[in-house]
């Protein structure tokens, strides 16, 4: 039965979350032997390649991780040599986060890793089911903007 708020029925939103995990822990689990770092590490050096150079403070919001955590997983990519942390410009209260060129490297490797296994994937489908992917995206990338803007709401 669908809710006042939205057009699905609970059981159609059970299934699409749990459809975007199993593909989301596939993919880790495929591309895992690749690169050794976690979904979440992936994430936050995703963010920060995009970004090139951004505040820590910001960097949290985006991922929806509590400060010390991040202040952990930025540790361990900054170990492995994928970013650095420094003071920001103008305050030195201000902790960035910047991509070194071998967390560009890595990540772009990762991006490709993870892109061809969708393509290998989105190859095996039926003309009809790539067709209902296809016309699907816009959907979903409105369904992803609007996840992100609702920020770590619960």
């Amino acid at each position: 039965m669908a809710t006042d708020s939205t057009r699905f029925e609970h059981d159609e939103i059970a299934r699409l979350r749990v459809t975007f995990g199993k593909i989301a822990r596939r993919v880790d689990r495929r591309s895992s032997g690749e690169d050794g770092l976690t979904r979440s590490q992936f994430s936050l050096l995703s963010t920060v390649a995009r970004h090139q150079d951004i505040g820590v403070r910001e960097l949290a919001e985006i991922e929806g991780i509590n400060p010390t955590m991040l202040s952990r997983m930025l540790g361990k990519l900054e170990d492995a040599g994928l970013l650095t942390r420094s003071p920001g410009p103008g305050d030195k209260r201000v902790v960035r986060a910047r991509i070194t060129d071998a967390g560009r490297e890595r990540f772009l490797h990762l991006r490709e890793v993870r892109t061809a296994l969708f393509a290998e994937n989105l190859a095996a489908l039926s003309d009809e089911h790539s067709d209902a992917i296809r016309r699907a995206l816009p959907a979903l990338e409105a369904l992803a903007e609007s996840m992100a803007d609702a920020g770590c709401r619960p």
